[in-house]
């Protein structure tokens, strides 16, 4: 039976170290879903809308990934997808933390659910799209943390 990994997250943008994540799991899973959720916490500057442009031109060259969006609990739309794995990266032991909260939840709502943790690789330890972003508003160059495509988006938006 092929196996399907979800990958959810803001990707508000999408980096290098969230794409790091995603190629790998692909080499793992016969099939990744890169799934957009709305952190009700964080004011996004891209919209859903273009947050899944960017990550769907970002991985046209993984055959075996495909892009979505969903609103309400990630253990919902699983099951609605009929995957009972999530992919999750990991940075830094902080980060653990917080997964290790969210994975307990998880488990509590569907312990049919399997989270699968991979380390990101240490040139991108410690990027996030926060970062990103905030690098580019004060008009830096972020091409080497970002697709292309993003840091073409980034300079748009901050213009």
């Amino acid at each position: 039976m092929p196996k399907t990994a979800i990958c959810p997250g803001s990707f508000d943008p999408i980096t290098y170290g969230h794409l790091d994540i995603i190629r790998r799991g692909a080499k793992i899973f016969d099939h990744v879903i890169v799934a957009v959720f709305n952190n009700q916490s964080k004011s996004p500057l891209f919209s859903v809308e273009e947050r899944l442009e960017l990550i769907k031109e970002a991985t046209s060259d993984l055959p075996n990934v495909s892009c979505d969006v969903s609103q309400g609990l990630l253990v919902d739309y699983a099951k609605s997808k009929n995957v009972d794995v999530i992919l999750r990266g990991l940075r830094a032991v902080s980060d653990f933390e917080y997964e290790m909260q969210i994975t307990s939840m998880n488990r509590k709502l569907n312990e049919e659910i399997e989270t699968f943790f991979m380390m990101t690789n240490n040139q991108y330890s410690f990027l996030s799209s926060s970062i990103v972003k905030e690098a580019a508003k004060y008009k830096s160059d972020v091409s080497d943390l970002v697709p292309g495509v993003v840091a073409q988006a980034l300079i748009e938006k901050y213009k």
